[in-house]
Formats: structure tokens, C-alpha cells, sequence
């Protein structure tokens, strides 16, 4: 029998396969199936430091309208006291999965402020979250703000809340910061204990009718995948926290290569959208059948076992790879006449 076991965080999970946050792992009932189904881990939908905010300020404001205007005017206002706000409703999930699932269960916040990020960083860790994923979730839109000044805030922010936290935090970021590999390599400095490779961002579309922006929800595709490959192999000779590799992860055999190349997990949303929580058992059968049909015992021994080539010259590696597969689209759709071929 194949053992799936892998370490992320310090934790020991039973499987590399871990639901990512997405409406799936927001209501308690579909967090047990993915248990049920062979999830290793869950991680919980992000904690939202604005929303969070704006709820109380207008509950704040709903509460102080009219309240002085006569004597029974407070009668018609909620009790302060016994109101479920949003913060209360997440401490309550984490809380309640805490009790009804074996797994880790990963707590996500995406804070805007330090104070904000301490705050609820805590508030989460004594409801029994077994670690925090911090989502920095930034669009660098201000042409005044450099990369460098953006970044020091960064690393300063995860400086202050690992250091408060006793639980493991990790960190999901984007791919588009300048040098990936070195801010990789200061969030660990900073103290993080892993990494979540990468926040996918949604991007908003316009509509022609209206000339207003909307949300666009767009599910990933099984190529997305290979960008956390490329830097998964590139950065796990450069790093010893955990990594997690997020994006475009739809098959067992994802997951595969995804260990292959040094992931200690990989993280799906999108596929268990599509297909259920049910979905995680065909990803583990897949997995195993990967495993068994080229000898690997365990998910241990596969671990980073083709990372090497890609760590030893990794711009060498990724210019060879980008002529070949130029080279390779070129002979294959347009035959031996293209632009720079010969025929013989």
C-alpha cells in the first residue's frame, strides 16, 4: 500500500492532496466530506480584515440612527451583545471543523493593516486553527509606491505576526513580484514556515451594455498548473519551509509532479468545484496509481526527486525549454515549410 503521509507546516497530514479555500470549505457539511474523501488538510475561506470592518461600522450606524429620537426607539435595534458578526461566524467555523475533522484545519486571512493582522491573526489561533495562511492579496497599483518599499512592508507584517502567533504561519503570494526567488527566500527569513504558490487573481471584465466592471469568476485550467511547477522546482533547493503548490491542480498526476519537483502538498479549488467534494478520491486513486506503476513507496520517497535540473541552471533550463517548445509548435502545426525550416 502506497503511504501518502507528508509534512506541511510541521504538521503531519495524511495526504498531499489539501482543499484550498473556496465556497467548499466555508460550510461545515462539505468540510467533512473532503475529510471523508481523503482531503489532508482544509483550508478555510479568507478572513477579510475590511469586510469585518465595514460590518461593524454599520452595525455601529444602524444602532445610533434615530436612537435618541424617543424614549422605546432602542427597542427596535438588535442587541449589540448577541450579534453575529462576521468575525464570530468564522471563529464559530473554525471552531466547530476544529470538532468534527481529524485534518488540520488552516485558517485564512487576508489583513490590511498590522493592527488588523494581529488582531484576528490571534482571534484565529485561540478558536483552534492549527495554523494561519496569510493572503497577500495586493494589487501595486500606485506608481508612487516602489517594489522595494512594498515588499519591506511585507516582510515587516509576517516579522511581527509570526512572531506573535505559536501556531505556523505560511504565506500565499502572487508570481509577480521582480526577484520571486528572493522574496521567497526573505518570507522565510521573516519567519514564515511555508509558502502558497500562488494567489490567482480574478480579473474583472466590462461589460458593453452598462460600461460597468464586473466580476468575472474564471475556474482554472489544467495548464495553470505549470507555473507553481516551475517555481516549485526552482525554489525548493532554495528554501527548507514548506512549500504548497496552488493553481490549476485538476488530476492525481498533477499532484505528482508537483511532489516530483519538491511541493510537501498542492492545493485544489477550481477541480472540486467542478466535480464535487467526491472529487478528492479520484485524485488520490490517480495518485496511487501513478505511484505503484513507477515503484514509489511513498510520497517521502518522491518528494524533489526532479527538482535538480531545473535548481542546477534554472535560466539555462528555462531558455532551452522555450526554444523547444517553439521549436516543437512550429514543426507541428506547420509542418517543414515554416518560417526557418528547410525542407529536405
Amino acid at each position: 500500500m502506497t503511504d501518502l503521509h507528508t509534512d506541511y507546516l510541521g504538521l503531519r497530514l495524511k495526504s498531499p492532496i489539501v482543499a484550498s479555500p473556496s465556497p467548499l470549505t466555508g460550510e461545515l457539511d462539505t468540510i467533512i466530506e473532503l475529510e471523508r474523501y481523503g482531503a489532508g488538510a482544509i483550508v478555510l475561506p479568507s478572513l477579510f480584515e475590511e469586510q469585518i470592518e465595514h460590518e461593524a461600522n454599520e452595525i455601529d450606524r444602524l444602532l445610533s440612527v434615530n436612537a435618541e429620537s424617543f424614549g422605546e426607539a432602542t427597542d427596535f435595534f438588535p442587541d449589540v451583545d448577541g450579534y453575529n458578526s462576521g468575525v464570530d461566524r468564522y471563529l464559530e467555523l473554525v471552531e466547530t471543523a476544529k470538532g468534527a475533522v481529524d485534518v488540520p484545519v488552516i485558517a485564512s486571512l487576508n489583513g490590511a493593516s498590522i493592527g488588523g493582522w494581529l488582531r484576528y491573526g490571534s482571534l484565529l489561533e485561540d478558536a483552534g486553527a492549527d495554523a494561519v495562511e496569510l493572503n497577500l492579496y495586493t494589487v501595486a497599483a500606485d506608481p508612487i509606491v516602489s517594489a522595494s518599499t512594498l515588499e519591506s512592508e511585507q516582510f515587516g507584517l509576517v516579522a511581527i505576526l509570526a512572531d506573535e502567533l505559536k501556531i505556523p504561519l505560511t504565506v500565499k503570494i502572487s508570481p509577480y513580484y521582480s526577484s520571486l526567488a528572493s522574496f521567497v527566500v526573505a518570507m522565510q527569513e521573516a519567519g514564515a514556515a511555508g509558502v502558497v504558490m500562488f494567489n490567482r487573481f480574478y480579473q474583472p471584465d466590462l461589460d458593453l451594455e452598462t460600461l460597468g466592471v464586473e466580476p468575472r469568476l474564471a475556474l482554472s485550467t489544467p495548464e495553470e498548473m505549470r507555473l507553481p511547477l516551475r517555481w516549485t522546482g526552482i525554489l525548493r533547493e532554495h528554501v527548507g519551509m514548506s512549500i504548497a503548490a496552488s493553481t490549476g491542480v485538476h488530476s492525481g498526476y498533477d499532484v505528482a509532479k508537483l511532489v516530483l519537483v519538491g511541493a510537501d502538498v498542492a492545493m485544489a479549488t477550481s477541480s472540486l468545484l467542478r466535480n464535487g467534494a467526491s472529487h478528492v478520491a479520484t485524485i488520490e486513486a490517480q495518485l496511487r496509481d501513478w505511484m505503484v506503476e513507477h515503484d514509489y513507496e511513498s510520497v517521502d520517497q518522491m518528494r524533489g526527486a526532479v527538482r535538480s535540473e531545473a535548481a542546477a541552471d534554472p535560466a539555462g533550463f528555462e531558455r532551452a525549454n522555450y526554444i523547444g517548445n517553439l521549436a516543437s509548435y512550429t514543426s507541428r502545426h506547420f509542418g517543414s515549410h515554416s518560417i526557418g525550416l528547410k525542407s529536405t
